[in-house]
């Protein structure tokens, strides 16, 4: 672990090739931009610097299929406010912004966060393409959680695919989330699943799990599972 925050800046012009990615997510369509494609990242020396120091990987630059899947429960998720107080959600690792575009359709306010700060423009960018204000953008390292911060709703989209995540993920879900919060997390089922949830009953959260998947224009059908993740009962 780093001693302290680490965080990415790839440079626009590595990005400056973009696509626009059509989604329908329930009764609703959103256009999400993204770089045209990932790959082309990957050897650019801002990437090639931070994977040597961090095994960093610009994974925020496209949309998987765990964020799409993440968007489907968002859009019929039945979030009620237990205070007078509006909703609030926190984005992690936000990438382009998938998840928190659907929230704030919801008229939940949406923290955006990542530790790369370029896919936090891309995700305002995004918000505000699809005609939303209601948002505000954190840098945020997993491993740091910040102070202070206290939100009723924590959104993650295929953030337990390496062991290395979940020590940090779930402390951060710790410290982030209201007592009476709910976390939705999205997995394609990728190894690592089984230790998460064998953490999440030694750390004494409650969850659920439901089966899900999600298909692609051409076809393809890709499973995974959502979890919803509370804090231990009193």
């Amino acid at each position: 672990m780093t001693a302290e925050p680490h965080f990415i800046e790839t440079p626009d012009r590595a990005v400056e090739q973009r696509r626009l990615h059509t989604l329908i997510i329930g009764k609703r369509t959103f256009t999400i931009e993204g770089p045209a494609e990932m790959d082309a990242l990957l050897d650019h020396p801002v990437v090639t610097t931070a994977f040597a120091t961090d095994e960093y990987m610009p994974y925020w630059a496209d949309i998987w299929p765990a964020a799409r899947m993440l968007a489907e429960v968002i859009a019929v998720e039945p979030f009620v406010s237990t205070s007078d107080q509006p909703l609030i959600a926190l984005e992690l690792g936000c990438g382009l912004g998938v998840a928190g575009v659907v929230a704030l359709s919801r008229d939940v306010r949406v923290i955006f966060s990542d530790y790369e700060l370029t896919a936090l423009r891309f995700a305002a960018n995004n918000a505000q393409r699809n005609g939303f204000t209601n948002f505000d953008t954190l840098a945020l390292d997993w491993r740091f959680p910040p102070m202070g911060l206290q939100v009723p709703i924590i959104l993650a989209a295929d953030l337990i695919y390496e062991m290395r995540n979940l020590d940090p993920l779930l402390t951060l879900i710790e410290k982030v989330l209201t007592p009476d919060g709910i976390c939705l997390l999205s997995d394609k089922d990728r190894p690592p699943a089984t230790r998460f949830r064998a953490m999440l009953d030694e750390r004494g959260f409650r969850f659920e799990m439901t089966a899900t998947s999600s298909i692609e224009s051409n076809g393809t059908i890709h499973r995974g599972t959502i979890y919803h993740i509370r804090q231990r009962a009193n």
